[in-house]
């Protein structure tokens, strides 16, 4: 994944200096350019047209790479004063918003926008080709994550799923979930954080160095490679999904323990996608594996104490 981004220690800088003041100022006009688009739909263009033009001058000023378009409310009350079908009013204002998205986009080719609105809310192909990258779902607990981003990709890819690691105990479920784990679940979209450095303990800070290295190291695999679900976390004990490069070379295997019982019996994990024939070697343990027993028999998960552990197995062709 080409980026004009360096990872450093807690965040993500430009390798250009940003006009700070007129990112910000861009965020709050990003916000009601929505609610002005949800308010007279589609095609009042004097007004369009001056929302279209203060988020030009903000632009302008620097070197503005990206943009979170929230829209933060759900249609209500739907009807227009001037419409005279009162029915294609959402229609009309879906119009207007592409035709506003296009006119951005246009001018500004390299500019990221991601999608959101109340979470998940801005999910749909039509804005995929304007915002490539969208805010999966405002539960950023992990254990939710792992079902939601499990049904997410069944309609989109892994690159435009919006996953960061957040704090703990989660703002939402109040669940505690380790570092590890969180970094994990994250790394099935396209990874970040949204934490207080300045609460963060020495080792925390430590392992989120290692994490941004684990994440470059895999980025390509995890944003172009086939990606498979080896579980049904709805379903079952675990959750389980897969990257797999083109050429099959090269596995990324990623698991979080859901549940944990007394006397629990070992949970296999399937692998798919991997080249008939061949053989692979476990980077961790430096085991070797025929590609039919990972396929047919699968890889059994540790029993260790302790709730939601994660694992990451990375695996190579031997050649």
């Amino acid at each position: 994944m080409n980026s004009k981004y360096e990872n450093t220690d807690m965040k993500m800088q430009p390798k250009k200096q940003r006009n700070l003041t007129g990112f910000f100022n861009l965020l709050s006009i990003a916000g009601l350019a929505g609610c002005a688009l949800l308010a007279i739909w589609a095609y009042k263009n004097g007004i369009l047209n001056a929302v279209y033009e203060q988020m030009c001058q903000v632009l302008d000023q620097g070197n503005i790479e990206y943009v979170k378009w929230d829209m933060n409310r759900s249609m209500a009350e739907v009807y227009s004063m001037t419409a005279e079908e009162q029915g294609s009013v959402q229609y009309d204002y879906m119009l207007g918003l592409y035709d506003f998205l296009e006119r951005i986009i246009s001018r500004y080719p390299d500019l990221l926008i991601e999608g959101c609105s109340g979470g998940g809310g801005r999910f749909d192909a039509g804005m995929l080709y304007y915002t490539p990258q969208i805010w999966c779902s405002d539960n950023t607990d992990a254990v939710d994550r792992v079902r939601i981003q499990y049904g997410t990709s069944f309609g989109y890819p892994v690159s435009a799923v919006g996953s960061h690691v957040s704090a703990v105990p989660n703002h939402q479920t109040g669940r505690k979930t380790s570092l590890h784990t969180r970094g994990v679940c994250a790394m099935a979209g396209t990874f970040g954080y949204e934490l207080d450095p300045a609460k963060m303990t020495d080792e925390e800070r430590r392992e989120i160095r290692k994490q941004i290295v684990e994440y470059k190291k895999y980025a390509q695999l995890v944003q172009n490679g086939l990606y498979y679900r080896l579980s049904n976390p709805f379903a079952e004990e675990i959750g389980a999904w897969e990257f797999v490069s083109e050429d099959g070379k090269e596995v990324l295997v990623n698991v979080v323990m859901l549940e944990i019982h007394g006397n629990m019996t070992v949970n296999y994990v399937k692998m798919k996608g991997l080249c008939a024939g061949q053989f692979y070697k476990d980077s961790n343990t430096g085991k070797i594996y025929p590609a039919e027993a990972l396929m047919e028999v699968g890889i059994p998960m540790p029993l260790e104490f302790g709730e939601y552990k994660a694992y990451q197995i990375y695996l190579e062709m031997v050649e």
